[in-house]
């Protein structure tokens, strides 16, 4: 027998698929349970735009069609509301499709790239992927003022000559933290010109602190700059599958060599140029999650339950015992967290924002499974 494991190149030899949140419909099916609700992928339970809706209608009737493999209608709405030209816009699909663009295009084997401990998956994924080095910086401490967000320092001591990228999440995922627009845009000057500074917004439109900073505003002044959102969030258009970069031209055309034809497909574009023009369902959305984020926030203190402060659309929560027992009860009461012992917080689990009576149903299962 051939072992092909052996013949795969280093990176993917070791590498660890992405473990995506347990669907409803799985639940169910291997549980007999009716009803279940997902609170585990970051989802916005709101929905999509009501005009999503309606432009991917329209856009299946065309479906023998390729779609513009240059999203030109898309680029020209996203360039303007970024005030930046079309030919800075890179179209992925989903801003993860972005992010191993970048690793493909910038890491091989002796390069390396630095983030931060408890941060987003692919990261470390998509570097692993291409057998480069990843760079896990301490983060900061638990009982700092942002418990296991970016330590920037530490970040920064872990560059060097060999650092091809550094990836930032604004907020981070699944910590919730966040870094204010002083402290990143110092951190993003002492990296070196030739080290190409991702920074990852994909929950940017949820975040409300006054000092956070849109980092899109800053390309005119680092060209090392690029900045990742996603319509999976706040657009709640997660099943389409669409996010985008913005970065000077210069980088967006050598991202854009290795992206492939018609990454993203019509229906995603028409959904999203017909998305960003909604700007009352993103208010809307913004309003109900930070109700959800008061409400879920206020019933775990109620019970005693630890949590990181968040600003994202969910809270990472911390049971004080193996997590691994309490994530099964929740699914036998119908409800689906996600467990985030990969991202180094062993005893936690994460909850997305919901509905107010999603939110309700939650802790009244964390209710249940305590009583258990």
């Amino acid at each position: 027998m051939v072992d092909f494991t052996a013949l795969a190149v280093p990176g993917v030899q070791a590498l660890r698929p992405y473990q995506p949140g347990k669907p409803v419909e799985a639940l169910e099916r291997e549980l007999g349970i009716r009803e279940a609700v997902k609170l585990a992928s970051n989802e916005n339970a709101l929905g999509p735009s009501p005009r999503a809706v309606e432009a991917a209608s329209q856009a299946l009737r065309a479906l023998h069609i390729y779609p513009d493999g240059n999203g030109f209608a898309l680029k020209e709405a996203l360039a303007e509301r970024h005030g930046v030209a079309p030919e800075q816009i890179t179209l992925g699909n989903g801003s993860n499709e972005v992010l191993e663009l970048i690793a493909r295009s910038w890491l091989a084997p002796g390069r390396n790239a630095v983030y931060s401990q408890h941060a987003f998956a692919v990261y470390p994924l998509v570097v692993q992927a291409v057998s480069a080095e990843g760079r896990a910086a301490p983060a900061r401490a638990a009982d700092s003022e942002q418990p296991y967000g970016h330590d920037l320092g530490a970040m920064a001591a872990m560059v060097d000559a060999g650092t091809r990228v550094v990836f930032v999440a604004n907020p981070n995922n699944p910590t919730g933290t966040w870094l204010d627009g002083e402290a990143l845009e110092r951190f993003i000057a002492q990296v070196p010109a030739e080290t190409l500074v991702v920074v990852d917004e994909a929950y940017a439109e949820y975040v409300e602190q006054p000092d956070y900073p849109d980092t899109t505003q800053w390309l005119g002044r680092f060209p090392n700059l690029l900045v990742t959102r996603s319509f999976s969030k706040i657009h709640g258009l997660a099943g389409l599958r669409l996010g985008y970069s913005v970065s000077s031209a210069a980088v967006a055309d050598l991202v854009n060599r290795v992206r492939q034809p018609f990454n993203v497909n019509a229906v995603a574009q028409a959904a999203g140029l017909a998305a960003i023009g909604d700007t009352a369902h993103v208010a809307q959305s913004v309003r109900m999650n930070r109700e959800g984020l008061r409400q879920l926030g206020a019933g775990l203190q109620q019970r005693g339950i630890g949590f990181i402060p968040s600003v994202g659309n969910f809270i990472t929560f911390d049971v004080g015992e193996e997590p691994g027992a309490v994530y099964e009860r929740l699914l036998r009461e119908g409800v689906i967290v996600r467990p985030v012992a990969n991202y180094g917080l062993p005893t936690h689990l994460r909850v997305t924002i919901g509905t107010a009576a999603e939110n309700e149903r939650f802790l009244r299962a964390l209710d249940a499974v305590r009583q258990t």
